[in-house]
């Protein structure tokens, strides 16, 4: 294992760990609150966000966000630390998980610090992803080639 391996999948566990905790207690949160006002909290956006929205509560985005979101990345996580051939793969989709469910989130409510952060992470997921797949290898020319073309000789 290369050190940009151990480095990236050390990254990856780590963002895939608190992306699949946090959007599972938002989600929970989101969920609870919507079943139940008493339980809802200073977590649970107000409902006037979802104006212009297809929801009339957070109780399908809390579900959504669940599904989606926490267990992708949970399963990712489970990939990543068992070392399975499914890693790339499972560690990508948590990211583009991450950058649609933000910017489908950013048509419908205000911007927060919170969008930006895991915009970030799921960009990052999917850097951390092309790099380990070998990608983004940085180009180093060993010489410089002019291309010269031989047709019609």
């Amino acid at each position: 294992m290369t050190r940009i391996d151990r480095i990236g999948r050390i990254a990856l566990l780590i963002m895939q760990a608190f992306v699949a905790v946090t959007a599972c207690a938002g989600g929970v949160v989101l969920i609870l609150g919507s079943v139940n006002a008493a339980w809802s909290s200073v977590l649970v956006p107000p409902l006037d966000y979802l104006e212009g929205s297809p929801f009339s509560s957070y109780l399908v985005p809390g579900i959504l966000l669940v599904v989606l979101v926490a267990s992708v990345h949970a399963l990712a996580f489970v990939a990543t630390i068992s070392d399975s051939v499914w890693t790339n793969l499972a560690a990508a989709a948590g990211g583009f998980a991450c950058v649609i469910w933000i910017g489908v989130q950013m048509v419908f409510i205000p911007f927060s610090v919170l969008q930006a952060v895991y915009f970030v992470v799921g960009l990052v997921e999917l850097g951390v992803t092309m790099a380990r797949l070998g990608i983004l290898e940085p180009v180093t020319p060993l010489h410089r080639t002019t291309f010269v073309s031989t047709r019609g000789q």
